[in-house]
Order: C-alpha cells, then sequence, then structure tokens
C-alpha cells in the first residue's frame, strides 16, 4: 500500500510503521491507496447480511468501547453492530451517567478502561480535536476511530457516502459533485471533500447562503463555491444535501428555515438541472420540508437509505483494518458462532 505524505502531522498518529492503519480519526493525510483498500474491504462485507449467520470471526475476543459524549443513536448503533458482527465484544458508556460526569477526568476513565483490556475505542465528542487527543494517550494495542468530532471530522460517514457514490458511479475522475448546505458547521462536509478530491474528483461544488460557508472555502478546500442551487447543481452527477446544524448555530445564520428552503431546498424542480441520472445522498437526519422535499427523499434518485445500509459493511472494513485483521481474506471466511 502507498503511504501518505510523511510530512502531514496526521499520518504519523494514524499509520503504523508498515503504512496500516492504527487510529482512524481523519481522511486529511491518508492516500488513495488508503481510501480504496477501505471500500474494496467493505464490498466484501456487504453479503455478511445476506448470510444466515450474520458474522464472521475476525474480531472475536475483542473489546471495543463506544465512547459517545455526544448523542447520535444512528451513529452509535451502527458502530455497536458493526463490532457484533465482527464478532467482538461491546462496551457502550453512558457518558451522561458515568464518572467523567461525576469529576473524573477523560484521561482517568481511558486508564480504567484500559485496565479492562480494551481494545479499541469509537470516539463521538462535541469538541473538535477530542479522538486525536485520546489517540495520544492511549496504550499502545489500543485503536481510536473517530464517530464525529465538533466541526473538525466525521471520516466514516465520509467513506460511507464515497462507497455509495463508487457503487453507483464507479471511477471518481470523472463526477461532478454538489455539496449542499450547512458547510460551515458540518463536520460530514469537511470530510467529504478531502475524500472527494484524494480519490480524484476535479470538481467539487458547495452550495449555501454566504453565511453557512467557511472563510476563503475555495482556497482552503479547493472547491467553487455557488450561492444559487439551480446552477450549482447543474450538470452534476451527485448531489449531497446536509443537515441544518441547528445545535451548533449561536446567531442569525438564515432568517428563518422557510426561507432557507425557498432558496436552498432541494425540489424536484431545481434537481431536474442535474444529470438525469444524478444521485441525491443526505447523510441524515433529514429535516424534510427544509433541506429538501419529501418527493426527492423519497424519489428514485434518493440513495439515502443505501447510504445507512452501506455504514454499516464501511465501519466493519475500517474496525478490521484498525484491530490489526489485515491478512483476512474475505473468500474464505468461517461463519463464526452466534
Amino acid at each position: 500500500m502507498t503511504c501518505a505524505p510523511p510530512n502531514n502531522p496526521n499520518t504519523a498518529l494514524q499509520l503504523d510503521a508498515h503504512g496500516r492503519l492504527r487510529h482512524f480519526l481523519t481522511l486529511d493525510g491518508l492516500s488513495r491507496a488508503h481510501l480504496i483498500d477501505i471500500l474494496d474491504r467493505a464490498e466484501g462485507f456487504l453479503g455478511i447480511a445476506r448470510q444466515a449467520i450474520k458474522k464472521v470471526p475476525l474480531c472475536r475476543g475483542k473489546i471495543i468501547a463506544n465512547l459517545f459524549f455526544e448523542n447520535s443513536t444512528r451513529t452509535r448503533t451502527t458502530f455497536e453492530l458493526a463490532a457484533k458482527r465482527l464478532s467482538a465484544d461491546v462496551l457502550n458508556l453512558n457518558v451522561n451517567t458515568s464518572a467523567t460526569a461525576k469529576g473524573e477526568t477523560l484521561l482517568d476513565t481511558l486508564r480504567n478502561l484500559e485496565a479492562m483490556h480494551v481494545d479499541m475505542f469509537v470516539v463521538r465528542h462535541a469538541d473538535s480535536g477530542a479522538a486525536h487527543f485520546i489517540a495520544r494517550h492511549t496504550a499502545a494495542h489500543v485503536s481510536v476511530i473517530n464517530a464525529g468530532d465538533g466541526r473538525h471530522s466525521h471520516p466514516t460517514q465520509g467513506m460511507l457516502d464515497m462507497f455509495t457514490i463508487r457503487q453507483h458511479k464507479g471511477d471518481f475522475t470523472r463526477l461532478k459533485v454538489a455539496i449542499v448546505g450547512d458547510v460551515l458547521h458540518s463536520r460530514v462536509a469537511r470530510s467529504q471533500i478531502t475524500a472527494l478530491t484524494t480519490l480524484g474528483v476535479e470538481d467539487v461544488r458547495i452550495i449555501a447562503p454566504r453565511t453557512l460557508i467557511p472563510a476563503h472555502a475555495e482556497a482552503t478546500f479547493g472547491v467553487t463555491v455557488y450561492h444559487d442551487l439551480r446552477a450549482g447543481v447543474r450538470d452534476v452527477d451527485v448531489v449531497i444535501m446536509l443537515r441544518l446544524q441547528r445545535e451548533r448555530m449561536d446567531g442569525g445564520f438564515i432568517p428563518s428555515e422557510q426561507e432557507y428552503f425557498r432558496l436552498f431546498g432541494l425540489t424536484e424542480k431545481r434537481l431536474a438541472t442535474a444529470k438525469p441520472d444524478a444521485i441525491v445522498m443526505h447523510p441524515g437526519p433529514i429535516n424534510r420540508g427544509v433541506e429538501m422535499d419529501s418527493r426527492v427523499a423519497d424519489g428514485p434518485r434518493s440513495v439515502i437509505l443505501e447510504q445507512v445500509s452501506n455504514g454499516l459493511a464501511v465501519r466493519m472494513a475500517i474496525m478490521s483494518l484498525c484491530i490489526g485483521a489485515h491478512n483476512f481474506n474475505m473468500n474464505q471466511q468461517d461463519a463464526a458462532d452466534e
């Protein structure tokens, strides 16, 4: 596998001495080969859901702890199910009632979990960089997966989106992709942009009101900025809608949700300017009538439910890579016991 550039600090933190994943914290610093490896491995896990016994023995005897300091039922459930399908034991820490809520430091909590021989932490936190902090302070045998940190990164969501795009479009290099909505507050958008550019997409567009676009976005992210939805989605192959991050807004970023939908909500009429075979995506949960019309969300171009299904296979792939099952042959798998 080709390693990412050695001068990127994320590379040294995420990869072991052989260039393989130890942690999965951000897509920044990972090479195209790393991303393709994840996508290819996830392809092998898709068929497990159709088996009578929906498990493989990759992580039998391993303990995976979900540390969700920020609520997300869908993401936590997907990670839990992915770990169980890999035959791991799963520990769900209720942070609201845990020792950290009683004054114990985060590092003390980690040390106690490590003493229970936990092999992996799946971390979701409202503060950007929290997963990186944990990765720097864990024992050498422990892997950390970032399940979303602040406005910074949501790398597994980014990869399941790439997996879904590849299923429908194949070659990334010829695609035009539009990301629409609250880019300013979205960690998902940052991971999507990094993944798309790493995989060779040259035409990445972000479409939003000026108040929801990060400063210097074109120079920072290498994207084209649009403030008109119809113009932005013209002739694109993929439209990715983002959720309005109302819980992260501390001011008047939009006049109202009704006004936002009037200008930036995806309707069938606005989608008509995209390519006839364009697909529509959304990381969920959808605010219907705000980000998109229900006829689009439930329409023939929508692949939103496929994203949810693909999330399981992609997270299994990432977990198996990080926990050290690099030599597993998907064509020679044996089902584990129930």
